[in-house]
């Protein structure tokens, strides 16, 4: 299985991982995009059993990869030589072409294309044209393609043409992650901040016009070096998983205006904690969370944003009643029925059942 560093990918490889070893499949991890953080590589000790690779290859959905990514391929045919995995789980589209002996299972965590027309409302410049011709030949050796919501599914397909043997399977976070907690009067946001698509700026330039403090949580350096300025916001800088929970258990608004969001992770753990959630008005966020666990906002409507913060400040009531909502809609999503749709996915791909426990027949084990 394959994660990068930069952003939710490796939580989702973490959570899945976790669930997968307790259902009997080995996981060998193997990381791109930088070294772990700390609280990375103690989330990937918990794991049992988890054999973990790390490197520093960029990614694909970087400026000018593609040296990297030749070299990362050459890295995992490598490993797949050593481990002689089932199956090889990757987070990116362009690792799929590169000729594993196991079939290759792609999950569309995101689109660089689909991004670039959120965030800026233009298709993607011709630089980009290397980009989407590797997308391509990952999408037709996949043995199979795996989003997280519908929304995204239609996005990649929109993008990039028709996607076969594509399943939708949610993500779901561990819902010991993140508990409720006496929430004060505070709004907080997490995540990627340096990226325009979680649309920072739109909550820093309403954050001195509330009553209630803005606290954000999380890097605001690119991977290229760049920072984003967080002028009105009051920013905690990256949070180990138990830092932020704490903020989470907090904080009684969470608020995540997003221009582009395939899923969310984060929203889910703010959910787990009961905060109640103002969200970008996105297709995968209306997907996940239904009409009444959350309030929706435009992503480019500051005074609508502002509105709804100011809302929910004003009534408390309503806050911890969406709270609650948004938490038993998390507690659905469970890892455990995550881990289960993949190894459906997988036993396709392998051509029969896959053995986990004592459920199913054919193999005794499944090594990822």
């Amino acid at each position: 299985m394959t994660a990068d560093t930069v952003g939710g990918v490796f939580s989702y490889a973490i959570e899945l991982a976790s669930a997968l070893a307790g259902s009997g499949v080995q996981i060998a991890l193997a990381t791109m995009g930088g070294p772990l953080s700390q609280g990375q590589q103690r989330a990937a000790l918990a794991v049992p059993g988890l054999s973990l690779f790390t490197s520093d290859h960029r990614l694909e959905w970087m400026d000018d990869p593609w040296d990297d990514v030749a070299r990362s391929g050459e890295w995992l045919l490598d490993l797949e030589r050593l481990l002689r995995p089932d199956l090889v789980h990757l987070a990116s589209y362009a690792h799929a072409a590169c000729g594993f002996r196991a079939p290759a299972i792609v999950v569309a965590h995101s689109c660089v294309l689909s991004w670039w027309d959120a965030v800026y409302g233009e298709a993607a410049p011709p630089r980009y044209d290397r980009y989407r011709r590797e997308v391509r030949r990952g999408l037709d050796a996949a043995a199979a393609v795996v989003a997280p919501t519908r929304a995204m599914l239609a996005a990649l397909i929109a993008q990039h043409g028709p996607v076969a043997r594509a399943r939708v399977i949610p993500h779901a976070v561990d819902p010991r992650r993140a508990h409720p907690g006496p929430k004060e009067d505070l709004i907080f946001t997490l995540g990627r901040l340096w990226d325009p698509a979680k649309n920072l700026a739109a909550l820093a330039a309403v954050a001195e016009r509330l009553p209630w403090p803005v606290l954000a949580g999380g890097s605001l350096i690119h991977p290229d070096g760049h920072a984003r300025s967080v002028a009105g916001l009051d920013a905690l800088g990256v949070l180990s998983p138990s830092e932020a929970a704490r903020w989470l258990s907090r904080a009684a608004i969470y608020a995540h205006p997003a221009r582009y969001e395939p899923f969310g992770l984060a929203v889910a753990e703010a959910a787990l904690a009961g905060c109640a959630l103002v969200l970008g008005d996105l297709p995968s966020l209306r997907e996940i969370w239904g009409e009444d666990r959350a309030i929706y906002v435009a992503p480019g409507d500051l005074d609508a944003l502002e509105g709804a913060l100011r809302f929910l400040i004003r009534r408390p009531g309503i806050r911890a009643e969406l709270g609650q909502r948004a938490r038993a809609r998390a507690l659905d999503r469970t890892p455990a029925a995550m881990a289960r749709a993949h190894i459906d996915v997988y036993a396709e791909a392998l051509g029969g059942a896959v053995r986990v426990g004592a459920a199913r027949a054919s193999r005794s084990e499944t090594c990822v």
